[in-house]
This record gives structure tokens, C-alpha cells and sequence, in this order.
């Protein structure tokens, strides 16, 4: 029985097939196995055709080197530089120039080998059928920045390293649910799990998957943030540190001993962090000052002007994140204990469905991507968009400001002479926060003028990026304490697997005193239903059963409702007119590539 083709498999053959890693025989045999013939299959031929013609003109580089400095631009400046206690993209991707996973995610969300020999599979035996391991083979020949071999050994210590709360990280939660690492030989480990799991890929994949060095690491397992490689690292990848100013600038240098041949192109980079959105995307746009600027989040007419500065191009990829306005279900202006947003409370306005429902209505989606965000999103009812079979069928979305008015009349709530509505003496006063970047203060504005209509009275707020997403648990005005009635934003998809997105929401991980906010959910809602589907998903090994779990957990998340999706945000980058290679995409590190970026000549 053939099975269907997922559209991000073909991308990921035609992939193959332009980069030469697949023969245009065997794609064709591929396309006839799975039933594409006749047209589609020249038509299929055809793309893969003319993207080789492209880049005929701009031959690949073939020799390492040579290709003078590469310069970066971050609007949002890099702290530290080890991924797995990083605070932010900014980091992550700062710190994925020296570390590197075992496997990477590309544009269509297929793996690709980094330090892992091949991918494992079912069908080739690195997955078990049951769930319970994934045996990695790794590649032989790679050395750290020192000299030193790459061996499993180095695998086995970054779960230790990672699994450790006394490390305190970030990415902890994705390795503790491994039950222990088997080294079979120098360069290959199998990974068991103490139950099946359907997201192996969770681990050692990715921005969350940066492999350490043992030696290197090691003497600091109980005191992490004062390890030294923090901020002078130490690893496999295509660049080597040279200087690191954190909240400033870094500067490597070409790898000499790369374990890629002829690999990286450029014997210098330098990523220099700070200042603001505009900023970055004209210094590539417009003046040609930088190579390349990470997400220049700017409304896209801005963007359209700096782009016929001729020195630039603006790239955007189809994306997996959604810029989402968060109901707060704690009372973030109670303090229980020294603590605002504790869950011991109920939000005094929000915590009537009512209110909430009738927000939804007040969300004019449309006006936001045609006068904000243009090419860069779309509108979305629904939470989660990719991969697209777990886009629910059953939402919609719509802006009504007499729906609104109709379900807060049903509900008591009455207007005051000032307009403003009230019941039982509170009135419809909400703090709408989120970080300071132009877009999303227009989106504030076009809210707050909406809501204004239906008798509810919006006071915006704004929050430095860097403070917003801080884990500093001193700071009140950090993201995951959630001191407003709402906030927006928008964090990277992070894999193609929705587990750890869904993961946000679940009860057991509210945001609290007692964790120090570490928690991924902030909006302190609970719901019994929405913690049995997530906790079936994560054992779950049939994919249509799955993938039902995943879609009615969005849909509990957007008719509860617990937010409302704003758009479905595309993956934005600027680069250089003769930059190639980047491939950026919504699953990885802007960096994902990076050895492989090139300037044509």
C-alpha cells in the first residue's frame, strides 16, 4: 500500500537533488514508488532543474578559506555562549558558531547529520520499534577546537551535563526524560528511554542539542555558570573564538581542522549584537555594512524601502511561530506570599470566559497583517500551524466588535459613564504588555482601539527584549512572571515535533515562586483534560493517533480560550546580494548552516 508523501519530505528530496546528494535517477525512482508520474513528476524535475541552472552562475566554493570576514548583525546582543544555559535565540544561535548537535533541522524540518554519521531510523535499525531507544552512530575524524578527539564519551557527559539540575540547564527538561546513555564502542551510544518515546529527535538535535566537551565541562558539573568556556568556547564547529564582549561583539576565526573538507568558506566572522530591528536591516540592506541580519523585525513597508538600497535582499521562509496574545488566569496584581501571579489566584476579570471570548472578537487580524506584517505572516485561528497535519479543521477566527458588545452584555457586564464596563464593582481595566519593537506596539494600538469599543480599557505597556525574556528571577518585568492581565509574543517553534510547544500549557509546569519562574507556563492555566492529552502524546508511537491528541489540545487552548493566535509569523532574515547558502528556517538556528555559507564571487 502506497502511502502519501508529506509536502516537507519532498522539499527535503528536491533538497537533496539540487545539492547534489541524490541522483535525478534515483528521485525519479523514489517519485514513481510513491505513485507520481506524467506531469508532476516534470514538473518536480523541472524545479530541481532550474534551481541547478541558478546556482550554475554562482558555482560553489571549493576549497576552505579565502573568503575574507563575515559579518553578523543581532539587534538582540549574546550573553553567553554555551547553548544549553542560553537565555535566549540570541545565544542560542551565538553559541551554535562553536558547538554543533548530532543532528540538525533543515528548511522542510528533516534531519541532517552534523556530528551524528547517518540519521537514525526504524526501518534501518537505529530506532527501536517499541520506542524505548535510539542508537546513534557518530562521525569519526572530528576534533574540539583544542585538538581533542570527538568521541561518545562527549555525548554521554552533555546529557549528564544537561540532565543535571544542578546545572541549571535550560535545556534540562528535554534529557531527564532519558533513563540512561550505553556507550557501545568510541563513536556510538544508544539512548533508552524509561518509556516509548515518540520525540527521540527532542535530544541532541537542534538548538537544543549542542554537544559539549567532556574535558572541558566536566570539573564545573555543580557550578556551571562559572565554567570559562561560558564565554570562551570550546567545540567542533566551523569557527574558532577569538573575542567575545558579551551584550557586545564576538570575533572567531576559520576552523582550520573543520571536519567538514573544504569547509568553511570564511576565514573570519564577527557577530555584532545590540541596538534595534531597523537598525540591523538597513545596515544590510541599504548600506551593505553587514552580511547578514537575524530577524529584522520591522513592518515589511519599512523593509521594502531599505531593500531598493540594492545592497540586500529580505528572505522569508514559511513558518511555524505564532505571535499570540496570553490571558493571564492569576491575579497579577495580588501578592500571596511576595508573590504577584501566584496560582493560588484567580484573575478577578479574566477568569470570567465571557471576557475572554469577547477578546477574541476584538483581534482584528486582518488590518494586522495587511498594514503591519505584509509577506512576512498571515492570519491563523489556530495555535498549531506546523507541520501542517497538525492544523485543526475546526477553528476560525473573527473580528466583530458587536459579538464582542453581545456576549459582554449576556455576560453583566455593564457600561459606566466613562464607557467602561463593569460587574460586582470591577471594572474592565487590563494591562497589555509585551517587548519594545515597532510591530507589536502597532498591534497594541490596533487592540487597544478595538477593545476601547466594546468597554474594555486597555493600558499598553512595553518591555526591553532583554529584560522581557531575562531569567533573572529579581526582575518583575520578565516574561515568564507574567505581571499583566496580557502579554504577546511570539518564541520559536524549536522542532517539527509539537511536544515541548504543548508542553507550555500543561499544569505541572506553571511559572511559580517556588521554581523561580522557571516553569514554561506563564498564563498559570490548569485544565484536566489538556494534561491527559499531552501526557498520552508523549508515549504515543501511532502518528494518526498523535496527531489527533495534538489538534485537540489547540483547539482547547483557542475555544477555552487561553489565547489568541495573531498571526502565523514567516522566518525573516536580510542578507548581503551575495550571500548564499543561509537556508533559514523555522525548526533551528538561524546558524543552522553556517559552514556552509558562502559569498559568490
Amino acid at each position: 500500500m502506497q502511502r502519501m508523501i508529506e509536502g516537507h519530505e519532498l522539499r527535503a528530496l528536491m533538497m537533496d537533488v539540487r545539492r547534489g546528494r541524490l541522483s535525478r535517477r534515483a528521485f525519479a525512482r523514489l517519485l514513481l514508488a510513491l505513485g507520481i508520474t506524467g506531469s508532476a513528476t516534470a514538473h518536480l524535475f523541472g524545479a530541481a532543474g532550474r534551481a541547478s541552472a541558478q546556482r550554475a552562475v554562482a558555482p560553489v566554493p571549493s576549497r576552505r578559506g579565502g573568503g575574507g570576514e563575515l559579518r553578523l548583525i543581532y539587534w538582540q546582543a549574546p550573553v553567553i555562549l554555551n547553548p544549553h544555559l542560553a537565555l535566549g535565540v540570541k545565544d542560542r544561535d551565538a553559541g551554535r558558531i562553536f558547538y554543533e548537535p548530532l543532528a540538525a533541522y533543515d528548511q522542510a524540518g528533516s534531519l541532517v547529520p552534523v556530528l551524528a554519521a547517518e540519521i537514525p531510523s526504524i526501518e534501518g535499525g537505529g530506532v527501536a520499534r517499541d520506542g524505548l531507544s535510539v542508537t546513534w552512530r557518530l562521525k569519526r575524524g572530528v576534533t574540539w577546537h583544542d585538538g581533542r578527539p570527538f568521541t561518545a564519551d562527549d555525548v554521554v557527559f552533555t546529557w549528564e551535563y544537561a540532565a543535571d539540575s544542578a546545572s541549571g540547564a535550560i535545556s534540562g527538561g528535554l534529557y531527564r526524560e532519558i533513563a540512561r546513555i550505553e556507550k557501545l564502542d568510541s563513536h556510538s551510544v544508544k539512548v533508552v528511554f524509561g518509556r516509548p518515546t515518540p520525540s527521540w529527535a527532542l535530544c541532541f538535535c537542534g538548538s537544543a542539542g549542542e554537544i559539549l566537551p567532556k574535558h572541558v565541562f566536566e570539573p564545573f558539573r555543580t557550578r556551571a555558570r562559572e565554567a570559562p568556556a561560558n564565554l570562551k568556547p570550546l567545540g567542533t564547529g566551523p569557527y574558532r573564538i577569538v573575542d567575545f564582549k558579551p551584550g557586545d561583539i564576538i570575533r572567531a576565526e576559520l576552523n582550520t581542522a573543520y571536519h567538514v573538507s573544504n569547509r568553511p568558506f570564511f576565514d573570519r566572522l564577527e557577530l555584532k549584537g545590540g541596538g534595534d530591528a531597523v537598525s540591523a536591516a538597513r545596515a544590510v540592506l541599504q548600506t551593505g555594512q553587514y552580511d547578514f541580519a537575524w530577524n529584522p523585525a520591522v513592518e515589511d513597508d519599512v523593509l521594502r524601502r531599505l531593500e531598493q538600497g540594492g545592497k540586500g535582499r529580505v528572505d522569508i521562509t514559511p513558518g511555524a511561530t505564532v505571535e499570540r496574545i496570553l490571558f493571564n488566569f492569576s491575579d497579577p496584581w495580588a501578592d500571596v506570599d511576595g508573590e504577584r501571579s501566584s496560582p493560588k489566584t484567580t484573575h478577578p476579570l479574566l477568569g470570567d470566559s465571557a471576557v475572554r471570548q469577547a477578546m477574541t472578537f476584538l483581534v482584528d487580524r486582518a488590518a494586522i497583517v495587511s498594514e503591519i506584517y505584509g509577506r512576512q505572516g498571515e492570519t491563523t485561528p489556530n495555535f498549531l500551524n506546523a507541520p501542517a497535519r497538525y492544523r485543526s479543521p475546526n477553528t476560525r477566527w473573527e473580528f466583530s466588535i458587536d459579538k464582542a458588545n453581545q456576549r459582554l452584555d449576556a455576560a453583566g457586564w455593564r457600561r459606566g459613564p466613562d464607557g467602561v464596563r463593569a460587574r460586582d464593582g470591577k471594572r474592565l481595566r487590563l494591562v497589555f504588555q509585551t517587548t519594545i519593537n515597532a510591530p507589536r506596539q502597532k498591534v497594541q494600538a490596533i487592540v487597544k482601539q478595538a477593545c476601547a469599543r466594546a468597554g474594555i480599557d486597555i493600558e499598553v505597556k512595553a518591555v526591553v527584549a532583554s529584560v522581557f525574556f531575562s531569567a533573572d528571577p529579581g526582575n518583575n518585568d520578565t516574561y515568564n512572571k507574567f505581571y499583566a492581565d496580557l502579554q504577546m509574543e511570539s518564541p520559536p517553534a524549536g522542532s517539527p515535533d509539537p511536544l515541548r510547544r504543548m508542553a507550555a500549557f500543561h499544569s505541572s509546569g506553571i511559572a511559580s515562586k517556588d521554581n523561580r519562574w522557571s516553569g514554561g507556563n506563564v498564563t498559570r492555566w490548569r485544565n484536566e483534560e489538556y494534561d491527559r492529552l499531552w501526557d498520552a502524546a508523549e508515549t504515543e508511537l501511532d502518528l494518526i493517533k498523535r496527531t489527533a491528541m495534538f489538534i485537540r489540545m489547540n483547539d482547547l487552548l483557542v475555544q477555552h480560550p487561553v489565547l489568541i493566535p495573531v498571526l502565523l509569523r514567516h522566518v525573516l532574515s536580510a542578507a548581503g546580494t551575495k550571500l548564499r547558502g543561509t537556508d533559514v528556517g523555522p525548526w533551528d538556528s538561524a546558524l543552522w548552516q553556517l559552514p556552509y555559507w558562502y559569498r559568490e564571487t
